[in-house]
């Protein structure tokens, strides 16, 4: 944690600021270690010098001094963290004056209300400016610790899936069979959902983002299911398409289609090229095949503490790859009132390629 506060403060220095708030949850939780509901840190340009600062309330006394370690400096606040709180407990500026210098904020996490009531409170004694996107690019590179903690996420999420394979999907609703899903990942250890588990067959796979219905799965459907756990924190991300029997030749068509963008953009998973580059490798493969339409959505995104983040594999992602990060590939194809399609791994891109985090087979996979 002392050496990310470091990283942090140099990126506010950079910046022009001499402190830096963050109060995104998420973001909190990465920087400090603290995992309570109601928390600020406050991070200095110059660690050296100045202390940086967690403002918690009374409820996570203990907790707080469990979970952060002694490069913070911990305060208890009995008024609002974003307001009174965090001006009482601002560190004394230099030389005893009444300025605390500029202070940057987060404008994608703090509301209007936030920065009037920390206007007031600090009256005068700063200059608040933004400073977006700041801990999430720091995020963008997993430690070593936070790749072991998703790849365990992965495996834990793998293992449920084949746990629901071995009972079958045909006459088994939907909601059904997101719900076993879901009981089988918190049995075996995960401390919540990465997201509620997608559960499609047949004509209800055209949506992307299908809600589980109370719709037995048939025979001879092709049946989309995306889910995810969440270990440690940490989430894992994967989609497969499974056959429940044998199906038209356009459907099979379609499937075969995907899984060759999709293997295609996972081997280009590499260090260098960026999220839109990666996008098009997928994009072109179903673009040939005569499904441009129906490939609505970007190629993937990563995944961290939070299960969509930077970077974007899209038509709009401009952020090249760089070992460390992890990332998902799942492009998909859905035709209204027919059929959908995706298939997703979750990659950690390596020094020189990239390594799948989940094992489950991608080939047609017929399940009773």
């Amino acid at each position: 944690m002392a050496e990310r506060i470091e990283r942090l403060a140099a990126k506010v220095a950079e910046a022009g600021l001499d402190w830096l708030i963050v109060s995104a949850p998420l973001n909190l939780r990465w920087l400090t270690g603290f995992t309570g509901s109601n928390g600020v840190a406050l991070c200095p340009a110059d660690p050296g010098h100045n202390p940086a600062v967690l403002l918690t309330d009374f409820r996570y006394t203990e907790q707080v001094a469990a979970q952060a370690p002694s490069a913070w400096q911990i305060a208890i606040a009995s008024n609002d963290l974003l307001g009174a709180g965090l001006a009482e407990h601002f560190p004394v500026p230099d030389g005893g004056g009444d300025s605390f210098g500029t202070v940057g904020y987060d404008d994608k996490h703090l509301t209007v209300a936030q920065l009037a009531a920390l206007e007031t409170a600090f009256d005068g004694r700063a200059t608040f400016e933004p400073l977006n996107g700041s801990v999430e690019a720091l995020r963008l590179i997993k430690s070593d610790a936070e790749v072991e903690k998703i790849r365990a996420a992965a495996q834990l999420a793998d293992a449920a899936m084949i746990e629901l394979l071995e009972g079958g999907l045909i006459g088994r609703t939907e909601l059904e069979v997101a719900l076993i899903l879901e009981s089988a990942m918190r049995r075996l250890g995960a401390q919540e959902l990465s997201f509620p588990p997608i559960v499609a067959a047949g004509a209800h796979g055209a949506l992307p983002h299908a809600e589980p219905r109370e719709v037995e799965i048939e025979q001879g459907q092709m049946v989309t299911i995306d889910w995810g756990a969440k270990l440690d924190g940490y989430c894992s991300d994967c989609t497969r398409t499974y056959f429940t029997g044998e199906v038209d030749d356009q459907q099979a068509r379609i499937y075969d289609v995907v899984l060759e963008a999709q293997l295609a953009a996972a081997a280009a998973v590499m260090p260098g090229p960026t999220g839109r580059e990666l996008d098009l490798v997928a994009r072109t493969i179903i673009e040939d095949a005569g499904f441009a339409e129906n490939f609505g959505h970007g190629l993937g995104h990563g995944v961290g503490l939070d299960v969509h983040e930077a970077p974007r594999l899209s038509r709009h992602g401009d952020t090249a790859l760089e070992a460390g990060m992890i990332v998902t590939v799942e492009p998909g194809i859905y035709v209204a009132g027919e059929c959908g399609v995706r298939i997703e791994d979750l990659l950690l891109v390596t020094a020189d390629h990239s390594e799948a985090l989940n094992s489950l087979p991608k080939e047609r996979q017929l399940v009773s």
